[in-house]
């Protein structure tokens, strides 16, 4: 998914150099996320879960986060792949992701590991 995320001018020059980067995390605020429910039945298990060991926006402090494909900047507007917010979701912060720190080895995906990508259900939170 191809999406534009828009820093407000003032803010605008905390983003040079920004270009340089290939991919960049987009840190922000599930304004609309609903009711927090703790555990709950995620869109990829029939099993419940902690809130805070799935990606469901419905959390107590409502911080998101992704990662995204940093296309081009054109003064505070950047064009991104990968995006996975709503239209008009608060944006918090922008940071660089740089793999020689960021990257992992060896980790483990937890509950996730063998689940294979499944459509959305309706009804189905």
């Amino acid at each position: 998914m191809i999406g534009r995320v828009e820093v407000f001018e003032p803010y605008a020059g905390g983003l040079k150099d920004i270009e340089t980067f290939a991919h960049i995390y987009l840190l922000y605020y599930f304004n609309k996320a609903g009711e927090i429910i703790l555990i709950r039945q995620p869109f990829l298990d029939d099993e419940l879960h902690g809130i805070s060991a799935t990606r469901h926006p419905s959390r107590p402090n409502g911080i998101g986060m992704s990662i995204v494909k940093l296309k081009k900047r054109k003064d505070n507007i950047l064009e991104v792949q990968g995006i996975d917010v709503l239209h008009m979701t608060p944006l918090l912060d922008i940071k660089p992701y740089i793999a020689r720190f960021d990257r992992i080895e060896m980790v483990s995906e937890g509950w996730l590991v063998n689940k294979r990508w499944r459509p959305k259900v309706e009804g189905r939170e």
